[in-house]
């Protein structure tokens, strides 16, 4: 007999294995770091250039080079580790961008020095000299870094190539800031926002595609220099040298379309002749047309890429 207010005993389960509830689904969070990084970064940059405009200080210039040369590459690292290689880890994200930034920096300067001169080839040989050595310092800095496939050779590739950039891109802006009347602010800041604009198409692009076809041949800690991996090694350089080109070409098709008779003969006596405004606005257009052109044709390249890859991922 129970007792006033007892509870009945909860019923003895049934035996047999017992399934339990599934855990409740974690809602998975995309950080957004690397536009806080953006965001930031911008506002100082254009802070600092409103403060050296009205005070004409110098010493804030190395500021002005630094923000303006390494925000969108190092924002554009923080956006593909955060999407697609959170599992590298961040100090070897760091050391491939850092690290191989340089290594291919100096090794480039060395190698253009010594190897090249002034001639019709000469941007071919600066793309296969900037490839190749972009190639060498991501194999240096990633050898130990255990990770096959596409994913990971995109982000390693491309985060060296946004360190190239970056150096790279000091060393222009530097060179823009001097000039015969001291220091030029504006050709500064031009230099600074069409490179960082230009940056993800341009050596952060040509790297990581070259990165992800060196890891797709990779076996364990190996690399492997097969046909597929040579043959992307040149066609990055190829791209690299028409998009350094674009400029001269640019010149040869508005000299061979719009020169006039008056200048042609200016020039055989050894005379540059001034440009018309058409001209002008003529060599932009084909300039810009020409980045462009080199542009989609590495970014269809990279989507292809990816495709087959998702293509093959599902076969299998």
């Amino acid at each position: 007999m129970s007792g006033y207010g007892s509870a009945a005993p909860p019923p003895t389960p049934p035996p047999g294995p017992q399934r339990s509830a599934p855990p409740a689904a974690v809602p998975v969070q995309q950080s957004r770091h690397w536009l806080r990084l953006f965001l930031i970064g911008l506002a100082l940059w254009v802070a600092t250039v409103v403060v050296t405009f009205f005070t004409d200080n110098s010493n804030l210039v190395p500021t002005i080079v630094l923000l303006g040369s390494f925000l969108v590459p190092a924002t554009f690292v923080v956006w593909a580790y955060e999407r697609f290689a959170a599992d590298v880890g961040t100090e070897r994200i760091a050391a491939c961008f850092g690290v191989g930034g340089i290594i291919g920096v100096l090794g480039a300067s060395v190698l253009e020095t010594y190897l090249l001169s002034p001639s019709v080839w000469m941007y071919v040989g600066v793309g296969l000299i900037e490839e190749a050595v972009k190639l060498a310092a991501l194999i240096m800095v990633a050898r130990r870094i255990p990770v096959t496939g596409l994913r990971h050779g995109l982000v390693l590739g491309a985060t060296v190539g946004a360190g190239f950039a970056a150096f790279e891109s000091a060393g222009y802006a530097f060179n823009a800031a001097l000039s015969l009347q001291g220091l030029s602010l504006k050709d500064l800041v031009e230099t600074e926002i069409l490179r960082g604009v230009l940056a993800p198409v341009g050596h952060i692009l040509w790297t990581a595609i070259m990165g992800g076809a060196l890891f797709r041949e990779r076996e364990g800690l190996r690399f492997r220099f097969t046909t597929p991996v040579i043959l992307t090694y040149l066609g990055v350089s190829l791209l690299h040298a028409l998009w350094d080109s674009t400029s001269g070409i640019a010149v040869w098709l508005v000299a061979r379309t719009t020169t006039s008779d008056f200048q042609r003969a200016i020039f055989e006596l050894g005379y540059v002749p001034n440009p018309t405004s058409q001209q002008v606005h003529l060599y932009t257009l084909y300039d810009t047309l020409g980045l462009i052109v080199v542009s989609l044709v590495g970014l269809v390249w990279l989507r292809t890429l990816i495709s087959r890859n998702r293509a093959a991922a599902r076969a299998t």
